[in-house]
């Protein structure tokens, strides 16, 4: 069969002369199309890897070269130009999922890129390759897809049908007529001679090359760095969720398991790392002479190609043996020497054991390599066999003592362990239920970490690191649920972006309400049934909800009011959460969809379905039984409470349940009271929650604002900072910040919260002074301080100044003593802010002394907090010069404008140097420091001002689009005022 019109066009010999007499505009309509495209050609297998000489620059984004694949014997040489896809017909590459006619069942695949030590700096590295596939063919099919990016094809075979009775000898060979690319969806297509026969089983034989990314932490990529004093490279993959073809063709879709004889060829001096233990190593030499090392390794399991994973690297390791399986860490020769990989190494072990231990399936491979790398986008990859770490988020350091870190590393250790189950043994069908996997993971993250520190307060945290993040940004109206139709995706991109704060922090939460419904016996039960079912498969959602149905089945205690599917499927299928509202009078509950903003009518905000809500609760202080809210409403009589001094309710123990509670205003005052009263018989967590959800509800319109107001009367008893962190971001926002000195409100709110913050203050400024390696262990406080502190130095606290200016300059006097960490930020503004010029350019210094961008991004915003106009001005004509100084990590110009002393002194510098700045940070930046600057604006005169500011300084597009959003501020700056206007009401009277 002959390739389809659809993929291009093939201009023979003959037909060639025969049209010779074609217009040249054709002939360059040809020549541009031509030009689009690569080439595949022919070439011995035996010779792929022995080609000298420069490879051919990467292809860039939209763009491919067409494939060139002659038939077998003396035949002309074929172009394949392919067209545009609105110029061929509907096919199977406009699809975003495989055609079901092949499924992959083993790939051998041999990776050879250039990396030598001695040519770090090389442009455009490129790797080349071969994979031959084993494949099954379900359908009878004369066409082959499957995903290539930017590949450049160098041959292309097909052999089989395979016997199966001679060792899968090969019978025959199937001719391949040719091969082009569909960029659209990422395809390489195969036309061949004759069709495949359903039943039968072929190998697919691919050589290819492609680049090494430098500028992207995608497929396969270069990360230079710097070790014991030298610059270094390594080289790294990550292939999820769609970047296992930018690496070598493939079947790139999770359900597509297969196994994986890997082989990486690399340069003497380097360390090859794979998914499974080192098989053996040869040596080889190119068609210069040079020699190289050739690694392979055993076997993988059955697994996704996105699990497929390499590291070329100049490390060193320290390794454990944990139930008779290696642990190795791999990183920098200094930081193995320095002892950082010794904390990860040290519970690695312990999590795998138990996690083993838990779900009864020991993990399946004979090894575990972790390894971190200089740059990794601050991310971690859970590939089977070789975890990935961005080195910030596994090594720890003496200095961090005193930071998150250790909690943090932990937690994401903890999380690509947890993978090995939830991703790697079981697998997603497709990506649209990726949460099965990261929602799981993210969950057993704070099971695990609790197991080996029962002193956490788990549910806070869980609470902070979580829940929090999540319902600020979920609401009715967001289009995007939990688990998502596979017919909703049509493009690629698509995909990357379901790795978001819904599938990771939505998705635990979901798995924690389950879990709480039910209990944690039922709910271990039911997962380990599920895994074992699916160990080195796939699996939908629906299954999982299966046996979780089988695991209620089996026993009798726990009743639930629908299935488990029809329970969880009204959380996993639809946007948004329920705000759940209780008249205490009458015991009358309801759920209604929680918008951003709710308005009276809201006909027009339509939210088809309710969720089947459990509701777990206490009455003064006892748990009570689970109810379920199953409906719009419905009336639970033993939830009504009386005038008593002691009769109050709370829904969602422990915060377990995905949404927000609201009170009738009876309800409210009773919390209330009881706060004023006796705020310890409230515990922790549902004092945090009181104040949350209030604040939240009331920035919404469901509650007034007095109403989350009363709740702080009792803070002068408040002792947990966690609480008071809860408090003041809700209280003393970026908008309230900025607005100062136009409103009323700073002298009461100083007056208000300074005579309730001062114990807690005093608290914790003493163990600052005195003994604050106390706060190492504890993760609360270590996240909260910089808020407390920051605070209490803005509301003008002279205590919290004297501190400021005590650890600046004894920091200044003597560096070896560093600025504790958690209020490092709060203390360096200050610094500034408190200082003159001699505090600035001692910062300034500082800042060119270190190369860690997180640093200097650091100090450059503390530079920008200065109050001196001259100090600014300087600062932001260093910043244009670049000269002799860089800042490249932030745009200065936008710090400085973010102060309230800064927006002025940004706004006239941007007079005279507002060229300087665009050709700078670019002509966007204007736009972005017109929002900074115009972040006050209250009145239609104010945008015109600021339109004739920048009138010359933006195209007509640009102009139109800030005025747009410049409107938004107003609108929002005068609800804010509104409220502001309340808030500073309410103040007067307590105050």
């Amino acid at each position: 069969m002959g390739p389809p019109s659809s993929s291009g066009f093939y201009v023979s010999r003959v037909v060639a002369l025969l049209l010779a007499g074609l217009a040249a505009v054709l002939l360059l309509a040809l020549a541009v199309l031509a030009a689009l495209y690569g080439h595949c050609e022919r070439v011995p297998p035996s010779e792929l890897h022995d080609r000298g000489g420069p490879h051919a620059a990467p292809s860039p984004p939209g763009r491919q070269e067409p494939a060139r694949t002659p038939k077998p014997g003396p035949t002309l040489e074929k172009e394949v130009a392919p067209t545009p896809r609105n110029w061929r017909p509907p096919g199977p590459w406009d699809q975003l999922r495989l055609p079901p006619w092949l499924v992959p069942m083993h790939y051998e695949l041999e990776l050879w890129p250039r990396l030598r030590p001695e040519e770090l700096l090389a442009p455009a590295l490129r790797f080349t390759g071969r994979v031959n596939i084993t494949v099954h063919c379900i359908a009878a099919t004369a066409r082959l897809l499957l995903h290539s990016l930017f590949l450049d094809c160098e041959s292309a075979e097909v052999r089989g049908p395979l016997s199966p009775d001679a060792g899968d000898a090969t019978v025959g060979r199937v001719p391949v007529d040719e091969v082009w690319f569909a960029l659209d969806m990422q395809y390489m297509v195969l036309e061949l001679g004759e069709a495949l026969q359903p039943g039968s089983r072929y190998e697919l034989q691919l050589s290819f090359s492609g680049p090494v990314y430098q500028d992207t932490r995608e497929g396969l990529f270069l990360n230079l760095y710097t070790d014991q004093g030298e610059r270094r490279a390594l080289l790294a993959s990550q292939m999820e969720p769609t970047f296992a073809r930018n690496v070598f063709p493939c079947f790139d879709e999770p359900a597509l398991k297969a196994t994986f004889n890997i082989t990486v060829i690399h340069h003497p001096s380097y360390v090859a790392l794979s998914n499974m233990p080192k098989l053996g190593q040869s040596e080889k030499e190119d068609v210069n002479g040079s020699k190289w090392t050739v690694t392979t390794f055993h076997t993988t399991p059955h697994m996704p190609t996105y699990l497929a994973a390499f590291a070329i690297c100049d490390y060193e390791h320290v390794s454990r043996t944990e139930r008779g399986k290696e642990i190795r860490i791999w990183a920098r020769k200094e930081a193995i020497t320095a002892g950082n990989a010794d904390f990860a190494l040290n519970i690695t072990g312990p999590i795998f054991s138990f996690l083993e231990d838990l779900f009864n399936i020991s993990y399946p491979l004979p090894k575990t390599d972790i390894i971190a790398l200089p740059t990794f986008d601050n991310r971690a990859m859970e590939n089977w066999g070789l975890l990935m770490f961005d080195e910030s988020l596994l090594l720890l350091q003496p200095k961090d003592k005193l930071t998150e870190k250790k909690t943090v590393i932990s937690y994401i250790v903890s999380h690509e362990i947890g993978h090995q189950w939830f991703g790697n043994l079981v697998t997603m069908n497709w990506w649209n239920n990726i949460w099965l996997n990261e929602g799981f993971a993210s969950y057993f993250e704070f099971g695990v970490i609790n197991y080996f520190n029962p002193k956490l307060p788990r549910n806070e945290i869980f609470f902070s690191n979580i829940l929090h993040g999540v319902l600020r940004e979920d609401h009715a109206l967001v289009s995007r649920a939990v688990s998502m139709k596979v017919e909703n995706f049509t493009e690629t991109n698509e995909i990357n972006e379901l790795f978001d704060l819904f599938t990771y922090n939505k998705g635990a939460s979901l798995a924690r309400m389950l879990s709480s419904f039910l209990n944690e016996k039922i709910f271990i039960s039911a997962l380990k049934s599920y895994l074992e079912t699916f160990s080195y498969s796939n699996a939908e959602q629906d299954d999982l909800w299966r046996h979780f149905q089988m695991a209620i089945d089996d026993q009798s205690k726990i009743l639930l009011p629908a299935t488990v599917k029809s329970i969880m499927d009204s959380w996993t299928h639809q946007s948004g959460f329920p705000v759940i509202t209780l008249n205490v009078s009458t015991g009358v509950m309801k759920q209604e969809p929680f918008y951003l903003g709710k308005v009276k009518n809201q006909t027009l905000l339509t939210h088809s379905d309710t969720w089947i809500v459990p509701i777990l609760w206490i009455k003064n202080g006892t748990t009570q039984s689970l109810v379920w809210l199953d409906k719009s409403s419905k009336v639970f009589p033993e939830m009504q409470v009386s005038d008593s001094d002691h009769d109050w309710v709370i829904l969602n123990l422990n915060m377990t349940g995905y949404y927000r509670v609201n009170y009738d205003k009876f309800g409210w005052k009773k919390l209330n009271q009881q706060l004023e009263k006796d705020p310890k018989a409230i515990p922790v967590i549902h004092r945090l929650q009181l104040v949350d959800d209030a604040f939240s509800l009331s920035k919404n319109s469901y509650i007034e604002i007095e109403t989350a107001l009363d709740l702080t009367k009792y803070l002068a008893e408040e002792d947990e900072i966690i609480v008071w962190h809860a408090v003041l971001v809700n209280l003393v926002t970026r908008d309230l910040v900025s607005d100062v000195n136009n409103h009323d409100i700073y002298p009461l709110l100083k007056k208000y919260l300074l005579k309730r913050l001062i114990s807690i203050w005093n608290t914790y400024s003493t163990i600052i002074r005195e003994n604050v390696a106390t706060l190492q262990d504890d993760y609360l406080a270590l996240i909260s301080l910089e808020k407390l502190f920051g605070t209490a130095c803005w509301l003008g606290l002279e205590d919290c100044l004297q501190l400021s200016r005590d650890l600046f300059r004894n920091w200044m006097n003597h560096p070896e003593n560093e600025i504790p960490y958690p209020i490092k930020n709060v203390i360096l503004c200050y610094g500034i802010a408190l200082g003159n010029d001699k505090e600035w350019d001692f910062l300034l210094n500082i800042y060119n002394n270190k190369t860690k961008e997180e640093e200097r991004i650091q100090l450059a915003y503390a530079m920008s907090c200065s109050k001196d106009p001259w100090i600014l001005n300087r600062y932001m004509e260093y910043a244009i010069t670049t000269s002799p100084f860089t800042f490249n990590e932030t745009n200065i110009i936008e710090a400085v404008a973010a102060s309230e002393v800064g927006r002025y002194v940004a706004k006239d510098f941007l007079i005279n140097n507002w060229q300087a700045v665009s050709e700078r940070y670019g002509t966007q930046s204007l736009v972005t420091l017109l929002y900074v600057i115009g972040r006050t604006i209250s009145t239609d005169l104010q945008i015109l001002e600021l339109q004739q500011f920048c009138s010359n300084m933006l195209e007509e597009h640009q102009r139109l689009t800030v005025q747009a959003k410049l409107q938004t501020i107003k609108n929002e700056n005068l609800k804010n005022k509104e409220r502001s206007a309340r808030i500073a009401a309410w103040l007067q009277k307590n105050t």
